[in-house]
């Protein structure tokens, strides 16, 4: 049985469809206007590594992910400009321009990482119709009022504020900064739409005159367009807590008097070298920067497999080394794996299966269950073990299918050579020495070495 781990309750519970057999899954996604970096990205191999694990449950997946091309503002309170409209005046190009561009390189990036993508995939500025008629609702019900630079939701309406982040409305409001906005009830109610000034060039026609949504009310729109209601499972990252995911619930049930989503699942953050990412330091990266450094989008993968999502993972280059060398040693394996004609008892096969599982059904962790994978690899070699290998990997997301036999020949290393190597590794298990030696000469006059190792044998040409 599933477990994951709740925000909203915080702890584990087990997880079953509310719909039958089928879960409903919202990821929040990017805001287009720059490219997306490792710290991004990791939250998207948590989106992954979720949906994965529903399906390796035997479960079929509706997911929706947005792309924000509008109306998500430098600070998550409501301030500044929005970042669309900044990048567009930065680097002179229509917040079109800018959106298409930053989309096609996040989806180049996910696809690299081997990260699926979700089932329907909702662009903010596909659905402002949505989001005018989920606002209207608001101020209907009393919930949102008019103020002279747009409507705002009022979060004395919504007495379980505060239920995500666990944040205490009456201190907070108590300890507020005092606002610019004069106008507000609360210094902490948020903006669902806003008024636009003539010169602001992403504007829409609405009840409240020409104007652009808030950031938090595009999610809440399209989630319940192609979610309804009440829907399975919420991810994003654990930044999204305090406010965004906060003002989503608010919106969604003070409207509807009932809960929202079932499961609210986040991602940690990524740091580098101990500390945040920032511009300032220069030390944001994205996949093509470390494919510039020798790297493969996979191993950054990799890299991310080797901690749990709710635990903070710290980028380091030495990390990335460590990611690299165990990834390629765990794809040589598998290759000699795959080449070897010898077969693994039932027993061994449903113990290791067992194990896997196991890891991920207990909140999906990974760490334990590429280790297990790693346990699984050094037994004696056999296309029993590559097949449970590729089963695995439903899971990890490593590509593993796609060793073929153009690998085996990067690596100089031909099926005679890999069948002598299986054939001394068992005579050694044996305590045939002396066919051991015999078979390594046999290797060693075909222009070939061998090395024993923890996993079995590692060969290179000589």
């Amino acid at each position: 049985m599933l477990k994951f781990y709740n925000t909203l309750t915080r702890k584990k519970e087990e997880f079953s469809p509310l719909d039958g057999n089928t879960v409903r899954m919202y990821s929040c996604g990017p805001t287009v206007y720059s490219y997306a970096h490792i710290g991004n990205l990791r939250t998207y191999i948590f989106m992954d590594l979720i949906r994965r694990a529903i399906k390796f449950d035997g479960y079929k997946l509706i997911g929706v992910m947005n792309i924000t091309d509008v109306g998500h503002l430098l600070a998550d309170s409501d301030d500044g400009e929005d970042k669309m409209v900044k990048a567009s005046r930065e680097q002179k190009k229509t917040p079109l321009e800018i959106a298409d561009f930053y989309s096609k390189i996040f989806f180049e990036d996910i696809e690299k990482l081997n990260i699926g993508r979700p089932e329907i995939i909702a662009k903010a500025t596909d659905h402002i119709g949505e989001m005018i008629s989920l606002v209207k609702d608001l101020q209907d019900a009393g919930i949102a009022y008019e103020t002279s630079d747009g409507i705002y939701f009022d979060i004395s309406k919504f007495p379980r504020y505060g239920c995500l982040s666990g944040k205490n409305r009456d201190e907070q409001v108590a300890g507020a900064r005092v606002e610019v906005n004069t106008e507000k009830h609360n210094p902490d109610d948020f903006a669902v739409w806003k008024k636009a000034d003539p010169a602001h060039i992403m504007q829409w026609e609405s009840p409240w005159g020409m104007g652009y949504p808030g950031w938090h009310i595009e999610c809440s729109a399209m989630s319940r367009k192609y979610l309804g209601d009440f829907f399975d499972i919420h991810s994003g990252g654990v930044d999204h807590i305090p406010i965004h995911h906060e003002n989503e619930i608010a919106q969604n049930e003070a409207l509807t008097g009932k809960q929202s989503v079932r499961f609210w699942m986040h991602g940690e953050f990524m740091q580098v070298d101990g500390g945040k990412m920032s511009k300032s330091l220069g030390n944001i990266y994205t996949v093509s920067d470390l494919e510039k450094r020798g790297y493969e989008p996979l191993d950054f993968r990799f890299f991310c497999l080797g901690a749990h999502y709710r635990k903070k993972l710290n980028f380091t280059f030495e990390g990335m080394d460590a990611a690299k060398t165990a990834r390629e040693r765990l794809n040589q394996t598998l290759l000699q794996h795959k080449l070897s004609s010898t077969t693994t008892t039932t027993d061994t096969l449903d113990k290791y299966r067992k194990k896997f599982k196991s890891a991920v059904e207990d909140d999906i962790n990974a760490p334990k269950a590429l280790g297990i994978l790693f346990d699984l690899i050094k037994e004696e070699k056999s296309i029993d073990i590559y097949k449970l290998s590729l089963e695995f990997d439903s899971i990890l997301g490593l590509s593993l299918d796609k060793l073929k036999e153009e690998k085996t020949e990067e690596l100089h290393i031909p099926k005679e050579i890999i069948d002598l190597a299986n054939s001394r590794l068992d005579a050694k298990k044996q305590r045939n020495f002396a066919l051991a030696d015999e078979l390594r000469g046999k290797i060693n006059s075909l222009g070939y070495s061998i090395a024993d190792t923890k996993e079995g044998y590692n060969i290179t040409k000589n």
